[in-house]
């Protein structure tokens, strides 16, 4: 009885004519002929088949009866997260003037999700390739070609497609504790006595001299973990809870990386983020977490503290709280360095994220470097009119010496203007009349022309810029 509640829950007006289309094609039927086995008119397949009617919990107990599929392979619903792609993907300058609209879209979705999903792959197949030949360009001797994309890339790819959220992560995490879980300030003991008991690894923490630019090794041979002295207390805990999770969890992370890159280098760094993501998992609980951030109004430094971890994995925790029933804001997470390179990014919105070079300069993550550990609150808005609301701070990273000091990075969460009003941070803000700053990807692919920030000429601005007079930039273009 509970399964078939879960799944009249998972189901209600789920359509499925795609992939009943796909069912009966590759057993070579006939309309006819899965009607009869299921015993439904071969007019009702035909409308279930073309999106008519949404399927029934009776016509997927028949169909996992007939055909031995599981239900969840048919009604599985990842058309959200598929749609707000290929409108992610159609905010692309090469795009203007010829966008279809959402009805348009929501149609191609549900008529012919195979297209959607070729018309992806392939945008992020030019994506990568623009990206690859820029970075080929600015190497003198073009000596090393890319042909694949980036393991961030691959990393990023990989979790949007999974919509940021991982199920059987979650499910792997709440059970991780076999009763109830330490208090926070007995995590750090337990967790090492657990690798001691369980797997006879011991945790030793050594001196940064002995492990120069190195925060944690484990030594399989010898049977140690080694954490550097330039952990503080937070990432201690944080990288026992993501070692064990490759050792307890390795069939899991296996199990996921099957929908995963192909190239060795992706898999690897998916196979760390998914480890990473389990250990946030384990610190922050789903439902604690979610229901903390609603109470504190997206306070992370509050979360931080009250879960034992750092600003930064608070922030990132709340980018897969995409649980079906039990979403929370849906955050994008932006990190940067210094230069203004993009080193991480993870995104459960529409907003379009660079994955080579910098963010665009406008957006005031930059500006968070002069006043290190404060908020900056910024409203922005994209090229197609698209508000979001962003907030940005820096963040700490290890020192391993007396030269590398000022080692900060700066993380950024943005959320469309909608969800702003759930957002502490946007308290000091008149959203209804405060002016919205422009933004864009970054300037390789940003159609505005005359952005006085602009650092490169965008291959999509195809107008001359005319010699008779100078603009705001000299990559202005100037047709008129």
């Amino acid at each position: 009885m509970i399964a078939v509640g879960m799944l009249e829950a998972r189901v209600r007006k789920t359509f499925i004519g795609p992939q009943l289309r796909r069912l009966r094609q590759e057993r070579s039927e006939t309309q006819a002929q899965m009607a009869r086995r299921l015993g439904i008119s071969t007019a009702y397949v035909n409308l279930l088949e073309n999106n008519q009617r949404s399927v029934s919990v009776a016509i997927l107990l028949r169909l996992f009866e007939s055909y031995g599929v599981d239900w969840r392979a048919i009604a599985e619903d990842d058309s959200t997260a598929r749609l707000s792609d290929t409108r992610a993907a159609l905010q692309d300058p090469i795009f203007d003037g010829m966008r279809p609209d959402l009805q348009e879209l929501r149609a191609a979705q549900a008529h012919a999700p195979g297209l959607i999903t070729a018309f992806l792959r392939l945008h992020r197949a030019y994506m990568a390739t623009s990206d690859q030949l820029l970075a080929m360009a600015a190497q003198p001797d073009g000596s090393q070609p890319l042909l694949a994309a980036s393991p961030e890339g691959a990393v990023h790819n990989f979790f949007r497609q999974n919509r940021n959220h991982f199920p059987t992560l979650e499910e792997a995490a709440d059970t991780f504790w076999p009763g109830r879980p330490p208090a926070l300030d007995d995590l750090y003991a337990a967790l090492k006595a657990r690798l001691r008991a369980s797997h006879g690894i011991t945790v030793r923490l050594r001196p940064v001299a002995e492990m120069p630019h190195t925060l944690r090794n484990l030594d399989e041979t010898g049977r140690e973990i080694w954490l550097s002295e330039a952990l503080d207390h937070p990432n201690r805990v944080f990288q026992l809870v993501h070692v064990l999770g490759l050792i307890e969890c390795g069939g899991v992370l296996d199990a996921l990386l099957l929908g995963g890159p192909e190239d060795a280098q992706g898999r690897a760094r998916c196979r760390i983020e998914l480890a990473n993501y389990f250990a946030a998992a384990v610190l922050m609980p789903y439902d604690d977490y979610r229901a903390e951030a609603q109470i504190s109004k997206y306070d992370f430094d509050h979360l931080a503290t009250r879960f034992g971890v750092s600003f930064e994995q608070a922030c990132h925790r709340a980018t897969t709280m995409q649980r079906d029933g039990a979403q929370g804001v849906p955050f994008f997470f932006l990190r940067i360095d210094k230069a203004g390179n993009v080193t991480k990014r993870f995104n459960a919105t529409d907003f379009h994220l660079a994955e080579y070079g910098g963010a665009c300069p406008r957006l005031d993550v930059h500006l968070t470097f002069r006043p290190p550990g404060r908020i900056v609150p910024q409203l922005v808005e994209m090229p197609d009119a698209s508000q979001y609301f962003v907030f940005a701070r820096t963040v700490e990273r290890p020192i391993f010496e007396r030269h590398g000091q000022d080692n900060r990075l700066a993380v950024a969460l943005g959320c469309t203007i909608e969800h702003a009003a759930a957002i502490g941070y946007a308290e000091g803000l008149s959203l209804a009349s405060a002016p919205a700053t422009p933004v864009g990807i970054n300037c390789r692919i940003c159609p505005r022309a005359n952005c006085d920030q602009r650092a490169h000429h965008a291959s999509i601005l195809t107008t001359p810029v005319d010699e008779r007079r100078r603009g705001a930039t000299r990559y202005e273009a100037l047709g008129g």
